[in-house]
């Protein structure tokens, strides 16, 4: 509210009858603005960070404190900003929650580092494979393991569990705008409690977890995947951290072999592709952009919490309108369409956004293939400029699914 009340009231209504470009302001330029004094000049080789508090309450987590925030800089001699984001929470059921992230070019962009560095203490229920399970329905029958059926509960499937991530990867220079690397991805559950499981003759329940890993012959307390990669990226983006113009495009393969600790050989195909479309001539932040995101599985099979997830990707940012891992399948698409519009108009200090998105996922044991299901979810969104050099927003979003709704905190965009 006190930004609100910051804003002078013309810049709500700008016209732009007239005006042959936006000048961009943020949050720092309206300050001085009301409090009358000049604006800070600031160079483009200065970073900027943005902090935010942590607070929220849900039953799985119970009352929950931390901080995150984003780094945005640019490395010496090099024409596009890159980014450090992260976050570390603490819950009043005594579960922790650490994340790191990293997308960095070196000198004359000759170098991109991609990273994703997680640890957890945790809990979070998990829903089946597939996206054709009804909300607040019950679990599926699909299995019979040694006699003991699944029985009728409620879809969630609570699970405690701690979990370590390491994602990371090196990729060079080959032409103008592609990147060619090689990276490595560890991803490692124990200490698991699966909450409902009930082995007991004539009180049984079978959870899609337990169910599935003893059908593949996995662990149900611990285990890992330890992983190769393969990435080809073609990037034109005119900002990684909020672009206006250009795409993205990364086709990676990634090969989990025997030889770094796996139980079997497998291989998943990991594709995504976001693409900026502006609308205005006079304000490049008025715009379209598209994501889609695409894990499809080779030979061999995953441990059920490694298998493609929604809101699982770097940022942690898709199927906003669900909960983490509403949707888990074999194979996994998503995309999602969103309208990004400015509010203050010419200033930019102030935009929304519509979005709509949706998801497939399919369950190979019960032959559902993908796009035969698909869940969509919708929502809107504020952003607050709060530096112009990198474009870096306070992004508040709201989403809606089917019997699921979410609010989203962050300091960048969405994608």
């Amino acid at each position: 509210m006190v930004l609100w009340a910051l804003l002078p009231g013309s810049l709500l209504a700008q016209d732009l009858t007239g005006v042959d470009t936006c000048v961009q302001q943020d949050v720092g330029d309206i300050i001085r603005e009301a409090l009358n004094k000049p604006p800070k000049v600031k160079p483009s080789s200065e970073g900027s960070l943005l902090l935010l508090p942590i607070i929220g309450s849900n039953p799985a987590t119970g009352f929950m404190v931390g901080v995150g925030g984003q780094y945005a800089f640019k490395m010496p001699e090099s024409t596009l900003y890159s980014f450090l984001s992260g976050s570390v929470q603490y819950t009043t059921k005594n579960q922790f929650i650490f994340m790191l992230k990293n997308n960095i070019y070196t000198r004359h962009n000759r170098i991109f580092f991609s990273g994703d560095w997680r640890y957890l203490i945790f809990s979070q229920s998990t829903y089946g494979l597939g996206t054709t399970a009804p909300e607040g329905g019950i679990l599926d029958t699909q299995y019979n393991l040694g006699g003991l059926e699944t029985a009728s509960d409620s879809l969630a499937q609570p699970m405690k569990f701690n979990f370590a991530r390491l994602h990371q990867t090196m990729s060079f220079k080959i032409a103008n705008n592609m990147y060619l690397g090689l990276g490595y991805q560890f991803d490692s559950y124990f200490k698991i409690v699966d909450e409902k499981l009930r082995l007991n003759p004539g009180d049984s329940l079978l959870t899609s977890h337990y169910a599935y890993n003893q059908l593949y012959g996995f662990d149900v307390e611990k285990y890992f995947s330890s992983a190769l990669n393969v990435r080809f990226i073609l990037d034109t983006r005119d900002n990684m951290i909020n672009a206006y113009t250009g795409y993205f495009l990364s086709i990676g393969w990634r090969a989990g072999f025997e030889f770094l600790g796996n139980r079997v050989n497998s291989s998943l195909l990991q594709l995504e592709w976001r693409s900026f479309h502006g609308l205005s001539k006079k304000n490049p932040a008025h715009l379209l952009a598209f994501w889609v995101l695409a894990d499809l599985s080779g030979e061999g099979e995953l441990p059920y919490m490694v298998l493609p997830a929604t809101a699982y990707d770097q940022r942690g940012r898709s199927a906003r309108g669900y909960t983490q891992g509403r949707f888990r399948g074999n194979n996994l698409v998503y995309s999602e369409a969103e309208y990004r519009f400015p509010i203050s108009r010419c200033s930019g200090v102030l935009g929304g956004v519509l979005f709509v998105n949706a998801t497939s996922a399919s369950n190979t044991i019960l032959d559902l293939k993908l796009l035969e299901s698909i869940k969509p979810s919708a929502g809107f969104g504020l952003r607050v400029m709060v530096d112009k050099q990198s474009r870096t927003n306070l992004a508040i979003d709201f989403g809606f699914g089917s019997k699921s709704n979410g609010f989203y905190l962050a300091a960048s965009e969405t994608f």
